[in-house]
C-alpha cells in the first residue's frame, strides 16, 4: 500500500535586513574598499590572463589601444557621433540589488550613486555631462576615438558599484582567497571590461607631467594621492597628476563642442590640480575663450616652440572598478616649468602633491628614475592607470625626454 509523502511546510521568506543593518554593512564595505583598492585591485586582477594588459600587467588594454611609440598630442584624431547607441549594462541592473542598502523607510535605493550621495558623499560629486568613449578605432593611421554623450554618475553606478560588490565578496571569503566569479553576478553581467559597447564608457585623461633639465638630463614628475573624503573613485590611492574626466567645462550646450579636445581638457587640469585654480571658468553662460587664456596662451607658445611636449600613450581599464584613462605626457623644459609652476600647491580639492625631500630643506617632485618608477607601479598603492602611464612612460623615455621640437598646436577636436 502506498502512502503519500507528509506535507511541506511553506519555507518562510528571509526576513528583509533591517534598513540601519543595512546601511551599515554598506558603509563597511565602503571602508574597506577605500582602505584596501590596491590589494583588491591585484586580486581582481588575477582573474585576468596575462595578454589582457597593458605592458606592466597593472592596466587591461586591447592590443591596439597601445601604440608602439609615443604619438604627438596633435595627431589624435576626436570623432563626434550623435546619437550614442543604448548599452546592455546600466547602474540599474538587478545583479546590484545586493550592493545596494535600505533607506530609512525600508526601501532599496534605486542606485549606488544615490546611496554614495546619502552616505558617504565625497567633496566632489555631480552628475555632470562627460564625453564618453564609443570607439576605438582598430586600423587608423593614427590613433582615432569615437565619443558620443554620457553621465559623470555611470562612472558611479558601474564602476564604483562593481569594486564595491568586490569588496563585499572578498570580505566574505575566508583567508584571503580571491572571490569567485559566482560571488560577483555584476561583474559577470559585465563581461569583458574593454568591451565598449556591453556598457557606458566615461573616460578620465591621465597626465604624467614631467619636468626635464635638459642642462643636467634630470628629470621629476608630479604624484597625487587622492583622498578618499574628496573622490568618489580611486581614493587612498597615489597617481599621476593631473586627471579629470573628459567632459566639457559646464553643463551649457555651448561648451559641448569648444571643450571636445584632449589639449583643452588637460590644461584646464593643470591650472585646477596644479595651481590650485577653480573649475568655474564662467562658462555657463558663454564658452571659455582659450586664446584670450593668459596660461593656456602661455603653454600653447611653449608647445609650438618645443619647450613644452605633448604625447599620447594609449588608453586601459582598471581591473577593480572598470574606470577607463587616456593615457598622456607632457614634459616641460625645467625653466618652463619653474615659471609656470612657481605658486604649485600642496593641497586641491582632490587630496594632496606628494613630494620627497631633495636634501636641502625644500619638497621636490618625483625624480624619474628607474627605481621611483618600479618602487611605485610595482610596491606601492597606485592607481594602475598611474602605473602603466609611469611604466610607459619610462619605456620610452628617450622619445618623450628628448623628443623633437615644434610638436605643434593641438589639432585634436573631432569633426
Amino acid at each position: 500500500m502506498s502512502t503519500s509523502p507528509p506535507p511541506q511546510r511553506p519555507t518562510a521568506p528571509e526576513p528583509p535586513v533591517a534598513p540601519e543593518a543595512s546601511r551599515a554593512r554598506w558603509r563597511q564595505v565602503r571602508d574597506h574598499l577605500n582602505r584596501n583598492r590596491f590589494e583588491l585591485t591585484r586580486s581582481a586582477a588575477a582573474g585576468h590572463a596575462p595578454h589582457e594588459f597593458a605592458p606592466g600587467g597593472r592596466l587591461l588594454a586591447r592590443r591596439h589601444w597601445i601604440p608602439a611609440a609615443p604619438v604627438p598630442l596633435d595627431r589624435v584624431r576626436l570623432r563626434w557621433q550623435e546619437q550614442a547607441p543604448a548599452t546592455p549594462i546600466d547602474g540599474r541592473r538587478p545583479e546590484l540589488t545586493a550592493v545596494l542598502p535600505r533607506r530609512a523607510d525600508g526601501t532599496p535605493y534605486e542606485t549606488y550613486a544615490e546611496a554614495v550621495g546619502d552616505l558617504a558623499r565625497p567633496r566632489l560629486f555631480e552628475n555632470r555631462g562627460c564625453y564618453r568613449l564609443l570607439e576605438v578605432a582598430e586600423d587608423a593611421p593614427v590613433p582615432t576615438l569615437t565619443f558620443g554623450r554620457g553621465r559623470y554618475f555611470d562612472v558611479v553606478d558601474i564602476c564604483e558599484a562593481a569594486a564595491h560588490e568586490y569588496a563585499a565578496a572578498a570580505l566574505s571569503v575566508p583567508g584571503g582567497s580571491r572571490p569567485g566569479a559566482g560571488a560577483t553576478p555584476f561583474r559577470a553581467a559585465v563581461g569583458d571590461p574593454t568591451d565598449l559597447a556591453r556598457r557606458p564608457v566615461l573616460a578620465a585623461v591621465s597626465t604624467l607631467a614631467v619636468r626635464h633639465d635638459r642642462r643636467t638630463g634630470g628629470a621629476e614628475f608630479v604624484l597625487h594621492w587622492r583622498d578618499p573624503a574628496k573622490v568618489a573613485s580611486g581614493g587612498g590611492l597615489f597617481q599621476v597628476m593631473p586627471v579629470g574626466m573628459f567632459q566639457p567645462s559646464h553643463d551649457a550646450p555651448w561648451n559641448e563642442a569648444n571643450d571636445f579636445d584632449l589639449w583643452r581638457a588637460i590644461v584646464r587640469e593643470l591650472g585646477e590640480e596644479l595651481l590650485g585654480g577653480s573649475e568655474d571658468y564662467g562658462s555657463d553662460t558663454a564658452p571659455i575663450d582659450y586664446d584670450a587664456w593668459p596660461f593656456q596662451r602661455t603653454l600653447a607658445s611653449a608647445r609650438a616652440t618645443g619647450t613644452l611636449r605633448t604625447y599620447w600613450l594609449g588608453l586601459g581599464v582598471d581591473p577593480l572598478t572598470f574606470v577607463t584613462d587616456l593615457l598622456t605626457v607632457a614634459v616641460f623644459d625645467a625653466d618652463l616649468f619653474d615659471e609656470v609652476f612657481a605658486r604649485m600647491v600642496a593641497t586641491n580639492d582632490e587630496g594632496h602633491r606628494v613630494r620627497l625631500d631633495d636634501g636641502t630643506g625644500h619638497a621636490a617632485g618625483i625624480p624619474f628614475t628607474a627605481g621611483q618608477v618600479e618602487r611605485l607601479a610595482d610596491r606601492e598603492p597606485m592607481q594602475p592607470a598611474g602605473a602603466a602611464l609611469l611604466q610607459l612612460a619610462w619605456q620610452h623615455r628617450e622619445v618623450l625626454l628628448n623628443g623633437d621640437h615644434g610638436a605643434g598646436p593641438s589639432g585634436s577636436r573631432g569633426g
